[in-house]
Order: C-alpha cells, then sequence, then structure tokens
C-alpha cells in the first residue's frame, strides 16, 4: 500500500487500490454514453451551435472521454499497489442500497407511499447497525415527515397503494389524499 503524503500531487507515482479499474470503467462509461448522442438528443435545423440540444452534452461527454482516456494512460504508467479487487468488492457491496432503493420504489405502488417509506427508513436503519429504540423511533418519524411534507404539503404525485383499496371508504379517501 502507498503511503499517503499530506500534500496531493499532481503526477503520482503509485496508483492507489481500485483506482485502474476506476478508470477502465470511467472511461468505457464515457464511450458508452458518448455512443449514443445521436440517439438520445437531436439536432434542430435554423438554431445556433450553443442552442442545439445536442451541443453541451456532446461538449460534456467528450471531455469525459478525453480526460478519461487520459486518466487511465496516466494510471497505467504507474507503479501498481495490490488491493485492487479488494476496492472493487466494496463498490459492489455498495450496490445492496441501490437493490434497497429499487425495492422501495416497487412496493410503493401495493403498499402505499406511508407504508413504504415507514418500513424502507426503519428498515435501512436496522441495516445500517442502527438497533436502537431512538434510532428506530427517529427513523419512523423521519419517514413520517417526509411523506407529509412531499404528499401533504407538496401535493407531489405519488400513486397510490393497492392496499388502501382495503380500507373502509372514508378512509380509503383520506390516505389516497394524503398519505
Amino acid at each position: 500500500m502507498q503511503p499517503d503524503t499530506p500534500t496531493p500531487h499532481v503526477f503520482p507515482t503509485a496508483r492507489r487500490p481500485g483506482e485502474l479499474l476506476f478508470a477502465m470503467l470511467f472511461l468505457g462509461l464515457s464511450v458508452l454514453l458518448l455512443a449514443q448522442i445521436g440517439w438520445q438528443t437531436q439536432w434542430l435545423p435554423g438554431k445556433g451551435l450553443a442552442a442545439q440540444p445536442r451541443t453541451w452534452p456532446f461538449i460534456g461527454l467528450a471531455g469525459m472521454v478525453l480526460f478519461g482516456a487520459l486518466h487511465l494512460l496516466a494510471t497505467r504508467r504507474v507503479r501498481r499497489t495490490p488491493g485492487r479487487w479488494a476496492e472493487a468488492l466494496v463498490w459492489v457491496r455498495s450496490l445492496e442500497f441501490v437493490a434497497w432503493y429499487l425495492a422501495y420504489v416497487f412496493s410503493v405502488p401495493y403498499l402505499g407511499y406511508l407504508p413504504a417509506t415507514l418500513i424502507f427508513c426503519v428498515s435501512l436503519t436496522w441495516r445500517c447497525g442502527y438497533r436502537g429504540r431512538f434510532a428506530l423511533v427517529s427513523a419512523a418519524g423521519f419517514g413520517l415527515g417526509v411523506v407529509l411534507f412531499f404528499r401533504t404539503a407538496l401535493a407531489a404525485k405519488i400513486p397510490g397503494g393497492a392496499i388502501y383499496e382495503l380500507l373502509p371508504a372514508p378512509l380509503n379517501s383520506f390516505f389516497l389524499t394524503y398519505f
């Protein structure tokens, strides 16, 4: 492992664990996004270059490809330090939280915004290791606050849960409107 120096340097003499893998993934993603710019944006006739919807995304993606390639070249030239796959494993493990979020998003139409948010907040708090009563009640309070802010105060358009159909008519209407 490379010793950390207190001052950053422009031209490093060793690469950190996972840096080469990051450089390769970043360049690959940048090239993939740049290759799709023709399908995802338009070229409007009669508009100036700066007003074209394709111009600024192209400039941004071209910069990502250029600097990603330079970073990859610079990373390949320096001494390798062990631990690349341990770093990659940390990145893969972080995908668990993407799965948590996707489960939350897919559960909202079935459970409803309020129950799904409460379950998500409390479960994620439990998963992160905060298992005391105060932490779990705080998580539930946070979830309730989020629902009240977005659904009740801002009237955000969030689909009502299928489980709300099981409630009696007055409660059904109330929950569909505010929760």
